[in-house]
């Protein structure tokens, strides 16, 4: 099992931040750098726009993946995204990601006065989306009239290597999300899902594979998770305390100030802690689901001390699972 790590690119992300985190997971062994693309989610901070950023990504790493967790649909056009994703993977030898969502948060769309279709246009936008990316990546001379979008003898050059980029798909919805995964995408990416959870998503991936005649172990699967983890008891506090902060609203019957109490609380919304042991079981049980990649939250970016547990007490024994 490969280990990676999601930044919140909204969360305050400078440049000198991203290189540093950049350099980071490249020489602690990680497989790979995720981030937001989001311009804000509450108070505005510092948000690095995502496929600037990503020129970074390619020319100052030469082994890691890296990409969008995940573009909606509802910021760019789809001709811009397949021109800027293409070219992205030529300049990063192969390396880039090409995650994709229907658009999750309405406050940002509207203070930047982007419009904001229902969920049911979202994902239909999203359909065309994937099918329009990828004739652009792989065909001369594209036509393509759908509901939304429209082109006429179109020839993205330069285009991309045969097969790249690989297109994701976030989310778990099983009505949607899952039937877009298995019929166009090629890694399907998951949230702070617990392994029982995940196995009820993966069923309802399964069968919706089955209706379109697709192996579901063509599909990467890779799954984002919080953790309340690190070296030391203090920074295991610290953690707690910023993630009470954020997930606190959904576990309004219990006494948040039990810090030891929240941990375990939250164990049930997919959030791991525990020791080094606990948490290398519990990535155990992912990998036998078949689960290839298990993406650690990044959500201390000032500090690189959880980076660098991570990378000495976890990597080595899920990159053996």
């Amino acid at each position: 099992m490969d280990i990676g790590l999601m930044i919140a690119a909204h969360d305050g992300l400078t440049w000198d931040r991203w290189r540093h985190i950049l350099h980071l997971a490249e020489r602690l062994g990680f497989s790979s750098v995720f981030r937001s693309d989001h311009y804000h989610m509450a108070a505005p901070k510092d948000s690095l726009e995502a496929y600037v950023s990503f020129v970074m990504a390619a020319m100052e790493t030469e082994r890691i993946r890296f990409g969008p967790m995940v573009t909606p649909v509802t910021f760019r056009h789809p001709v811009d995204v397949a021109r800027m994703a293409g070219q992205i993977d030529l300049l990063s030898n192969g390396r880039f990601v090409m995650g994709l969502g229907s658009g999750s948060v309405e406050r940002e769309h509207h203070t930047y006065g982007l419009p904001w279709p229902s969920m049911k246009e979202r994902f239909d936008r999203l359909e065309e989306w994937m099918q329009l990316i990828k004739l652009l990546w792989t065909e001369s001379s594209v036509n393509y009239d759908g509901r939304f979008y429209h082109v006429t003898d179109a020839d993205m050059l330069p285009r991309p290597a045969t097969g790249r980029p690989p297109m994701l798909i976030g989310g778990g919805g099983e009505k949607r999300t899952l039937r877009l995964v298995a019929q166009y995408a090629d890694e399907w990416n998951a949230i702070n899902l617990t392994p029982d959870d995940y196995a009820l998503k993966l069923q309802v991936l399964e069968q919706h594979c089955e209706a379109v005649g697709r192996d579901p172990s063509t599909i990467r699967r890779s799954l984002d998770l919080h953790a309340l983890i690190g070296p030391t008891p203090e920074l295991v506090e610290r953690a707690t305390d910023t993630l009470v902060q954020v997930f606190a609203h959904r576990y309004t019957d219990v006494d948040t100030s039990d810090r030891a109490a929240f941990r375990t609380e939250i164990k049930s919304s997919g959030i791991l802690s525990g020791s080094t042991d606990e948490i290398v079981d519990t990535m155990g049980r992912y990998a036998e689901l078949g689960i290839d990649e298990v993406i650690f939250i990044h959500f201390f970016q000032e500090i690189d001390d959880i980076p660098e547990y991570i990378a000495a007490e976890i990597v080595p024994r899920a990159n053996a699972l």
